[in-house]
């Protein structure tokens, strides 16, 4: 559904310029704990400034499904973003709207995910994209930790056919060499753009579009 995507995307200016350095989704972050957090009201000023060019991804992490549900439809969205603990027979209550399912990848390895595949594949509920994140305790995504490139890109047929996003401290300076090792179909990125969280930098986004899409 997408190449690039800068996530935590918090106001109208900087949604517009993700817009504008040639990204192909935004991230609105509706996990109140973050510091990327946005009101509803906020997330529609933000749709609403943006053509259907742009795929308009909300985050979620253990919400409700009637609250994922009810901001989907109401705002217009693309994609939902499962980044918490919700198990497989989850994306099932969120009828037929897609999900990207991220993982935080810990000492485990992969291992989980491949499990979490297997029991959606066999309730037939199965995610429209995976993304895979650095892990760090008690936090879910946006911390600026590295992933372990290595144990992604040794994957094998872990998602089967399902396309991977990369995630976890990307920058402008490591997304060429990142790509060039995990090989993923997409590439996702929020602190590494910002110059305080929730505020992106133009030149970090631009550097780090330019240097994703040249790579993919």
């Amino acid at each position: 559904m997408f190449k690039t995507k800068i996530c935590g995307v918090t106001n109208v200016t900087d949604a517009r310029l993700v817009r504008d350095a040639g990204a192909d989704a935004i991230g609105l972050n509706f996990y109140p704990q973050s510091p990327r957090y946005i009101e509803r009201a906020t997330a529609q000023e933000i749709v609403s400034s943006l053509d259907d060019r742009i795929v308009k991804v909300g985050l979620f992490v253990n919400a409700p499904a009637e609250e994922i549900i009810d901001s989907y439809d109401r705002l217009g969205l693309d994609l939902i973003q499962l980044h918490g603990d919700e198990p497989p027979e989850f994306l099932r209550g969120l009828g037929d709207r897609p999900v990207m399912r991220a993982f935080r990848v810990g000492p485990e390895g992969l291992d989980p995910v491949a499990d979490y595949l297997g029991r959606c594949r066999e309730t037939n509920c199965q995610p429209a994209m995976v993304l895979l994140d650095a892990y760090q305790k008690d936090a879910y995504g946006g911390t600026g930790e590295t992933a372990n490139w290595s144990a992604l890109a040794d994957r094998g047929n872990c998602l089967g056919d399902i396309p991977l996003v990369l995630a976890g401290g990307l920058t402008g300076e490591n997304v060429t060499a990142a790509i060039n090792q995990v090989r993923p179909a997409a590439v996702d990125t929020a602190s590494g753009v910002e110059s305080a969280p929730g505020k992106k930098d133009p030149d970090l986004v631009r550097e780090f579009v330019a240097a994703a899409k040249a790579a993919l």
